[in-house]
Formats: structure tokens, C-alpha cells, sequence
């Protein structure tokens, strides 16, 4: 992989955030893709609510797999932690570091051929066992890296480059986080900073597995006419089901307005952990984010009918994660002394005694 360094030098007035670092802070090495890859806009919405939310650089574990989308980490959060992993297994490596220490945050970016082809076994089970994380897959529905064929999340009757039309049903994420347990599922679209960045905030604090699909376009072999992962087609057929705005909690403390009903038209203030809120806008009458079973049911309707759904799909506010089902030692791994770690033969009898 080729690196291009940036320039250190940066205007002087840039805005700081809470911890005293600006925007350039949280950027990485300059973006080896090509000129308007979607992926880059993605990168880009990570820095800005990273920087926003005023988190230390420092506590980021940002893990990836093979592929185009897999080379994103290296464009953002230049100060964190990071490990690029073999193609699909990136949510091994993501379970290791969370669980090895929960204090950081841990960013997985893959991509729709990394989580939907070789490692769509790794991904249901990293779903269902609720590691506390942000996964993001940027979907362009091609192999960028392999000159255009079609991924598994590619839709039926979508062409290629070449009008070639694929022949199979794709597989929908999105569907599979939603029927698996994920607590914070979301769609968004590379091209629309003003509904990604709110969602990415959201899922950065949210405690449970959270997951982002973001639909962005390989502008070399997938952003033509007869592709439903181009531009122009995600910006005709898509149908958000709410409009998301994140507030801080220090922004809560101070405001005037508690909003409970949730009627279309209305807006809805989602709880999160530390004490944030997610504001959410109603756009369908009939849309409950809180409701699994109708959040599936709604991306299915909208499959049928073309649309490409997005916004904030389902969100658990009082999810669980797991540390809290395996009962974890609060202290990260790195942390612990050798008493902790070698508590000697007594408690490995007593380990043994019951399990007899």
C-alpha cells in the first residue's frame, strides 16, 4: 500500500473541539483510491464525527479487511490503533481487541465483497454475540480491486459496466443485521454527509453491536446507467424513513423541549448510554424504529418496489452488550497484574470443581 503524506501545515483559526484538536487531527494519509470513490466521503464523514464529538484518537482500535473499502483506515484517525486483517476475517480481529480492552472504540470498515462473500459467516456472528462496535460496509455492489464483477450484494437485474445483467438475488445485509440482533441498524448514502455523519455519531456511543450499511458507488465500474449503486440511482430511488440529528448530552442538560410523541411529522429523542440523544424526525407515518420485526419488514416492501431505504432503520436504546453477557473484568486485559492473571492452582480448582 502506498502512503502520500500530508502537508503539516494547516490554517491557524481551524475550530477546535473540546479536547483542543481540530478537524486535521483526525484525518489520515492521503486517499489512494480513485477521484470520487464514495468510500473517500465516508472517510471523510468519520473524521467529522469523530472531531465533533470531541473522542480522543488515541482510544480508537480501527480494524478492516482486504478489498477497496479495507484501505479506508488508513485515511482517517492517523493517531489510533489499527490492524488490516485478512479478506473477511475482520471480525475475529475486531472480537479479540474488544474484548481485550473496552475501553477504546472500535471502528470495523469492510466492504460489500469482505462481509457478504467469504467472511458473510464471521459477520452473522459477530452480529449475534453483540461486540460493542461500529460496523461500517461500504456497499458498491462491485470488486473494485478485481476490475468489476459482481459482489453478492448486487441486485438482481442490475448491470454491469458492460450491460451484462446478474442473473442472482442479492444478499441484504441489512435484513441479516436486523433478523440476527444487531441494536442499531442504518443505511445511509455516501453522497449525503448531512444523514451520515448524524447516524455515525449515534453508533460511535451507542453500546452494542451497531451497523451501517452506506451505499457508495465505485465510480470505475459501477456508477452507470442500469446500476442501482450509482449516484444517480440511489438519489432517484431512495426513501429515508426518518431524518436523524445526534445531540450531546451537555446539549440536553440545557434544553427546553422534551419531545415524547412520535407521530408522523413529529420528533422522537432516542436515550443513548452516555447520556447523548439522537433526535429523529418522522418522514412515514407508519415507521417505528423501534420495532424489529416492522423495520425488516418495511426494508423488504421497499426492496420490492426499488426504493433503496435510509436513515436510522432500528435501535435498541437499552441494548446490551458482550461484556455484559460473558461478565467481563472491567479492567482492560492490559491492565490486569500478573495476580489477576495468575491467580494460581486454588482458583483453577474451584474453576474445575464447577464445572464437574
Amino acid at each position: 500500500m502506498t502512503f502520500v503524506a500530508k502537508p503539516r501545515v494547516h490554517h491557524p483559526q481551524l475550530p477546535l473541539n473540546d479536547l483542543g484538536l481540530n478537524r486535521r487531527d483526525y484525518e489520515g494519509a492521503v486517499s489512494t483510491l480513485c477521484a470520487g470513490c464514495g468510500h473517500d466521503s465516508v472517510s471523510a464523514a468519520i473524521v467529522q464525527a469523530c472531531a465533533e464529538l470531541s473522542l480522543p484518537p488515541h482510544r480508537f482500535a480501527k480494524i478492516s479487511g482486504i478489498g477497496c473499502s479495507s484501505k479506508t483506515p488508513s485515511y482517517f484517525l492517523n493517531a489510533s490503533h489499527g490492524f488490516n486483517a485478512v479478506h473477511g476475517r475482520m471480525p475475529s480481529v475486531a472480537t479479540g481487541a474488544n474484548l481485550a480492552n473496552r475501553e477504546l472504540h472500535c471502528i470495523g470498515v469492510s466492504g460489500d465483497g469482505d462481509s457478504a462473500s467469504i467472511g458473510i459467516g464471521q459477520f452473522a456472528h459477530i452480529v449475534r454475540r453483540r461486540i460493542n462496535m461500529l460496523y461500517i460496509v461500504d456497499n458498491n455492489g462491485t470488486y473494485g480491486l478485481t476490475k468489476g464483477q459482481f459482489s453478492a450484494t448486487n441486485d438482481k437485474g442490475s448491470t454491469s459496466k458492460k450491460g451484462v445483467p446478474n442473473l442472482y438475488e442479492p444478499i441484504d445485509l441489512v435484513s441479516m443485521a436486523l433478523q440476527i440482533g444487531a441494536s442499531f441498524v442504518a443505511r445511509s448514502f455516501s453522497g449525503d454527509k448531512q444523514q451520515l455523519v448524524p447516524l455515525l455519531k449515534g453508533a460511535l456511543l451507542h453500546r452494542g453491536f451497531a451497523f451501517i450499511d452506506v451505499i457508495s458507488p465505485c465510480v470505475a465500474f459501477n456508477n452507470h446507467n442500469g446500476s442501482t449503486k450509482s449516484y444517480d440511482y440511489v438519489r432517484g430511488h431512495g426513501a429515508s424513513v426518518v431524518t436523524a440529528d445526534f445531540l450531546p448530552k451537555d446539549f440536553i442538560a440545557t434544553a427546553a423541549e422534551t419531545v415524547v410523541d412520535y407521530a408522523p411529522g413529529t420528533t422522537e429523542t432516542v436515550a443513548l448510554p452516555d447520556g447523548s440523544r439522537l433526535r429523529l424526525s418522522k418522514l412515514d407515518e407508519s415507521y417505528d424504529p423501534h420495532d424489529r420485526a416492522h423495520a425488516l419488514a418495511h426494508v423488504l416492501e421497499a426492496q420490492q418496489r426499488g426504493e433503496v431505504v435510509t436513515g436510522l432503520l432500528y435501535v435498541d436504546p437499552d441494548a446490551s452488550d458482550c461484556h455484559e453477557i460473558l461478565d467481563t473484568v472491567e479492567t482492560p486485559l492490559n491492565a490486569l497484574g500478573e495476580a489477576e492473571l495468575c491467580p494460581g492452582q486454588g482458583a483453577l480448582d474451584r474453576i474445575n470443581a464447577g464445572l464437574r
